[in-house]
């Protein structure tokens, strides 16, 4: 039986984009559902700026693999447990924040995938497989083939050594936080800056040099999200949760109140 389908990682190598769902609010597996339908194709499930535990992260990776929506976890740190749990629990990627080298984006991968290409141990039957026995030599190359690898940009100083990373083998995208990048620049909220549109171009083409591709993370205006996507970025965060919660009500709130 070949791996549950991995949407994100089957558009992205189609030259599509892949577009994100960030889960930062919701404890309750029918978001996942919801998500699917508005016409999401991941999950961001993010464990570093929310107190979800892992084992609410597990049971939304078990809802996406089931509801067709692929589960991608953003542990809060590189340590190897915050990966290699979600991983064994359902998660059909990883998307590491703060990844400043290419000595961190190979421990990423090294913690991502199975051997030969990586050092992560077999914990047994995997989700990933629907928990098929197939034999551990064509289960660790199903499941490496499945995970989306995902590195994090967030600084100048990653920027400038995002070719290096893009090189590392089993690493298919450097997403740029581009929050954290402006912050760490000095311009914080300047998304459109010269700066930020300079990192993008830098990085895109690192992705374009190494068979990898450019993700974007931050980007909420449609001009500025146009124009990064333009430059190449594929895999997309397309808002949160708490964003959509808070533009619905708002908007609900205003409309209501001007009735009166």
């Amino acid at each position: 039986m070949p791996a549950i389908p991995n949407l994100a990682k089957d558009k992205l190598k189609a030259g599509e984009l892949a577009i994100g769902f960030g889960m930062r609010q919701a404890r309750t597996v029918d978001t996942v559902k919801i998500a699917k339908v508005c016409g999401f194709d991941w999950l961001f499930i993010d464990l570093e700026h929310n107190s979800m535990t892992v084992d609410t992260a597990a049971d939304m990776c078990a809802a996406g693999l089931d509801a067709g929506i692929t589960p991608l976890v953003r542990p809060s740190h590189h340590a190897s447990f915050l990966m290699s749990r979600p991983l064994d629990s359902g998660a059909q990627g990883i998307v590491a924040p703060h990844v400043e080298n290419v000595e961190e984006a190979t421990m990423i991968r090294d913690q991502c995938l199975h051997p030969p290409l990586g050092k992560r141990s077999v914990g047994g039957l995997a989700p990933q497989l629907a928990y098929e026995a197939v034999g551990i030599e064509k289960q660790v190359g199903l499941v490496n083939d499945n995970i989306l690898v995902v590195c994090m940009i967030e600084s100048a100083g990653a920027v400038e050594q995002a070719d290096a990373m893009a090189a590392v083998e089993g690493v298919d995208c450097l997403l740029i936080g581009t929050n954290d990048l402006c912050a760490e620049m000095g311009i914080p909220g300047q998304f459109g800056h010269e700066k930020v549109t300079a990192a993008y171009e830098r990085v895109a083409s690192a992705c374009r040099n190494n068979g990898k591709h450019l993700g974007m993370g931050g980007i909420y205006d449609e001009d500025l999200a146009s124009r990064y996507i333009g430059m190449g970025a594929q895999l997309i965060l397309g808002g949160s949760d708490l964003g959509f919660l808070m533009a619905g009500a708002a908007a609900r709130a205003k409309f209501l109140k001007g009735l009166r």
